[in-house]
């Protein structure tokens, strides 16, 4: 078993570290359903939307300024497969943590 976890938490590192890279930075699903409407423009204070759309009233997440923030390390794209890991990483500690304490005990324990 102890083997089995090692193989498994070595495949996950590898393909959070390694797949991060390939992310698409186009907006998914639902920031286009919410652009719809709108055109992105760049400007000296970045992307602005122009027309309407729901995505117009849409603010900064309090964590957006955070160092783990759109999928990097820092703002740095160059660690997004750091970013990956970290992420793979604290998943796994709080899926083994709440595993464990939810698990079923023998009498003997």
């Amino acid at each position: 078993m102890r083997r089995f976890l090692l193989v498994f938490g070595l495949v996950v590192l590898v393909i959070a570290g390694g797949v991060a890279y390939f992310a698409d930075s186009d907006p998914d699903g639902l920031d286009a359903v919410t652009q719809q409407g709108c055109e992105v423009v760049q400007t000296d204070r970045g992307e602005q939307l122009t027309g309407h759309c729901i995505a117009q009233n849409t603010q900064e997440h309090a964590l957006s300024g955070g160092p783990l923030a759109d999928y990097t390390v820092g703002g740095d794209d160059r660690w997004t497969g750091l970013a990956g890991v970290i992420g793979a990483v604290v998943t796994l500690i709080a899926a083994g943590g709440l595993f464990w304490g939810l698990r079923r005990r023998t009498g003997s324990e």
